[in-house]
């Protein structure tokens, strides 16, 4: 085992400043992912920054009706929360999709949103990875792929990100906060992970340096019908070959307000613009929710073995908005 530095951080500013002090260093949360790497040789920090001691740990509700989720609130309280399950249903319905109960008691908010893929070519050092090692190729490509992206895809990578959670933040328009060097700023969670484009190694558009701090939910998207639905190999947990969350507000008989994202199809939750256009002042009928599904999913690529996920991810797309117009029509959940 490669020996590094171990840090616990009483501050973010303790945190922010040791993450400086050490080339190669790491935050570590709830290490669910972190450690796994670390074990396979895929990770080798320099320093971990342990980041669990810092009160980061509360949902807090805002000024106007927005509500604060702190990087270190662990997935179980959550999803658990009164104010998510009720307000936000979609982001519960993904935290508790996504892992087994105990691993939900250790991962965290930050860490989930940070969590690499899993790729079995990144995972296997044997195997060439442009995210793993620049440079070296895309093993899945010419090879086994059938999990991997059908959109927003490169030469150097096709990889899916994992996370549930993020998936439905993307929908819901909830930001990521953090913390660095230069300061404060909050990135929309649509736009908080990236396509691979040349550069698959850099998930995120995070700097080096800063830290999550917690997400917000905006008041807007409060109590408005949401869901999100993931499809997977077997009924226990296993990440998704297509999930998709949405949120949905009907006025005046037409859809006032339609916030869609995929899961599992790209390098990052792909927040569905194409759609969302084509429901904004369209009847919430079946024929117009496939009318703009299809429209977003016109865009996908798929490779030789994972065509299937394009209908698949299209009719969990169509049935979740189907489900939903029938929530806001009649009040309850169908």
């Amino acid at each position: 085992m490669k020996e590094f530095a171990y840090v616990r951080a009483g501050s973010v500013e303790e945190a922010t400043s040791a993450y400086a002090s050490h080339t190669g260093a790491r935050y570590l949360g709830g290490g669910t992912n972190l450690v796994d790497l670390m074990k396979l040789g895929v990770e080798a920090p320099a320093a971990l920054i342990d980041v669990t001691r810092l009160p980061l740990d509360t949902v807090e509700e805002l000024p106007g009706g927005a509500l604060r989720v702190g990087a270190m609130v662990r997935n179980t309280d959550l999803a658990a929360h009164p104010l998510v399950r009720d307000r936000y249903p979609a982001l519960s319905q993904a935290v508790l999709a996504g892992a087994s109960g105990q691993l939900r008691n250790a991962a965290t908010t930050g860490g989930n949103l940070l969590q690499r893929t899993r790729c079995p070519y990144f995972q296997d050092l044997s195997k060439p990875c442009n995210k793993r090692e620049p440079g070296s190729g895309c093993g899945a490509r010419d090879g086994v792929h059938r999990d991997h992206a059908v959109l927003g895809h490169s030469a150097h990578c096709i990889a899916t990100h994992p996370s549930d959670m993020a998936v439905a933040l993307s929908a819901l328009d909830g930001r990521v906060e953090l913390v660095g060097p230069e300061g404060a700023r909050s990135v929309a969670a649509a736009d908080f992970h990236r396509l691979p484009g040349d550069r698959p190694e850099q998930d995120t558009e995070i700097r080096p340096g800063e830290l999550v701090t917690g997400v917000v939910l905006p008041a807007v998207a409060a109590g408005l019908p949401s869901a999100y639905r993931k499809a997977r190999d077997r009924a226990s947990y296993a990440f998704a070959l297509a999930s998709v969350a949405v949120v949905l507000r009907l006025e005046d008989g037409v859809v006032g307000h339609a916030g869609l994202a995929f899961g599992a199809l790209a390098h990052r939750p792909w927040r569905a613009r194409r759609a969302e256009e084509a429901l904004l002042g369209a009847a919430p009928t079946r024929a117009a929710f496939e009318h703009a599904v299809d429209l977003e999913l016109a865009a996908a690529q798929p490779l030789r073995d994972n065509a299937y996920k394009v209908p698949l991810a299209r009719n969990l797309a169509v049935d979740v908005l189907s489900r939903l117009t029938d929530t806001a029509l009649t009040g309850r959940a169908s």
